[in-house]
Parts: structure tokens; C-alpha cells; sequence
């Protein structure tokens, strides 16, 4: 009976000693906190297949080109609007953008390389996201589909059949310009093509030429962008923007939420 007693005891007290070491650490911890008074995030409803955020600004949802400059030149039908005698731009000037969009390439197979499937995306009208059907297309990689013109091929190679849809979710931080012209801040873009990572903050050089280097040209802030017409009927579905700003450093984030606060306390009680 002593033996067994042994055997009992030593268990149970090598787990009390257990519990009240890791009672005590917990006790001498204390929570880290950042001390920021950040502002409260909005509530935004997610998107869903065919469906915008709810703070999006549709600018395509299959009806109309209302909401672009020579809109009319293009034909919509069964909810798709195909490319159509010229490009198109929006009304409204963009910075700081989320851009959504469905595209598919024609799908009766016609010429090679730059001449098949072929159109783009210009952010601001000179940042171009190459559009074009790369499934077993062969050119020249800073020119197939998802490349940033002239500048970076994509990752990889996320393309689909011809004919099928495919989606292009952009994150665009607008290049900065200071008093003088001069770049005070370039432009990046992240491209998820089809769900895939394909460009990953890349830094834009300049604008996107087809016959010369990259540069930058001071520019506004803000600026329309356009979907372009190469000749080929590309088609287009479900175009949105997130317009968004960028998060205050902390100590500037404090003192507005702090304004915020005392500028609430200070409206007429209803």
C-alpha cells in the first residue's frame, strides 16, 4: 500500500506544482498594448460572386456604360460589354484604388502573340495592366497577361482558356508628385489574376510606353482610367472600385481619433 500511495502522490503533486507555475507566469504577464487611440474601421459587407462591396462604386454591372466616356462605341449584351471601335475611360478620376474586373478573350482562336485577345487596363490613363489571351500564346513575357507593360512580367502564368472568364483583382497606390514635378512618391500595383498573386507591390518605373523607356510626367492625384480597344472584342463584366486611404501614422492616427471623439460629444444631443 505504501508503494501504490507513492506512485499517487508524486503524479498529483507534480501537477499541482505545474498548475501553480503556470498561474504565476500568467500573473507576472501583462497584456502588451499599443496605447494608439486608433479610429473605428467601417463596416463594409464583403463581396460575393457578381456582387460589389457594399462601398464599391460599380462602374459595369451589365446594363450600361453610363459610367464611361465613349461607352456607346461598345456592345453589350447577355450582360457583357465587348470592346468595340475605340477605348473607353471613366468619369470619374481614381487615386488610391481596389479595382475589380471580369475579362474573357475571344473565343475563336485568331492570331498570335500581341495581336490575339489583346487590350488593357491604364490606371490614370498611363499605368497599363496588360490584358491578352497567354494560354499557349507565346510573346514577350513583360507583355502577356498581367504584366505591367513593358515593366515586369507576371509571376506566373495564371491564364485561362480562350473564351472563359477570368478575373483581375488590383490594389494601385497613385504615384505622388511634389511642388517641383518630381516624383515624391512612385506608384506600386498588386495584381491577383484568377485568385493567383501576380504582381506583388511592383514598383512602377514611369509610365508604360510601347516605344519608349518608362517615365514619370507630374500628373493630378487623381485621374480616370481606361479599358483599351487593340482591335480585338475582348469582353468585360462586373467592373468596381474601392477608392481608400491610407492608415495615419500612429501618433497623427490619436490625435484625429481624439477630434473625432470631441467633435461627437460636441453635436446637438437629438
Amino acid at each position: 500500500m505504501k508503494v501504490l500511495s507513492c506512485f499517487v502522490i508524486k503524479p498529483i503533486a507534480a501537477s499541482l506544482i505545474a498548475t501553480l507555475l503556470s498561474s504565476s507566469i500568467a500573473l507576472a504577464q501583462k497584456e502588451f498594448k499599443s496605447g494608439i487611440e486608433w479610429p473605428e474601421p467601417k463596416v463594409v459587407n464583403s463581396a460575393s460572386t457578381g456582387v460589389a462591396p457594399s462601398d464599391a462604386i460599380v462602374l459595369f454591372d451589365g446594363k450600361d456604360l453610363s459610367q464611361w466616356k465613349n461607352g456607346e462605341n461598345w456592345i453589350i449584351k447577355d450582360g457583357a460589354a465587348t470592346a468595340n471601335k475605340s477605348g473607353i475611360s471613366t468619369k470619374q478620376a481614381f487615386g488610391d484604388a481596389q479595382i475589380h474586373l471580369e475579362w474573357a478573350s475571344p473565343e475563336k482562336v485568331e492570331g498570335t502573340g500581341q495581336g490575339r485577345g489583346n487590350s488593357g487596363i491604364y490606371l490614370m490613363g498611363k499605368y497599363e495592366v496588360q490584358i491578352l489571351d497567354s494560354f499557349v500564346n507565346k510573346t514577350y513575357f513583360d507583355g502577356q497577361a498581367a504584366s505591367i507593360y513593358k515593366q515586369y512580367p507576371p509571376l506566373v502564368n495564371a491564364s485561362r482558356k480562350p473564351g472563359e472568364w477570368q478575373t483581375y483583382d488590383i490594389i494601385f497606390n497613385a504615384p505622388r508628385f511634389d511642388k517641383e514635378g518630381k516624383v515624391a512618391k512612385p506608384g506600386y500595383i498588386t495584381v491577383l489574376h484568377n485568385g493567383v498573386l501576380v504582381q506583388n507591390h511592383s514598383e512602377l518605373q514611369g509610365g508604360t510606353m510601347y516605344d519608349r523607356p518608362p517615365e514619370y510626367k507630374a500628373h493630378a492625384d487623381k485621374l480616370p482610367f481606361e479599358l483599351q480597344f487593340h482591335g480585338n472584342p475582348v469582353k468585360f463584366r462586373n467592373i468596381w472600385v474601392r477608392e481608400f486611404k491610407e492608415l495615419l501614422p500612429p501618433e497623427k492616427a490619436s490625435v484625429a481619433n481624439k477630434l473625432k471623439e470631441l467633435n461627437k460629444s460636441q453635436e446637438p444631443k437629438k
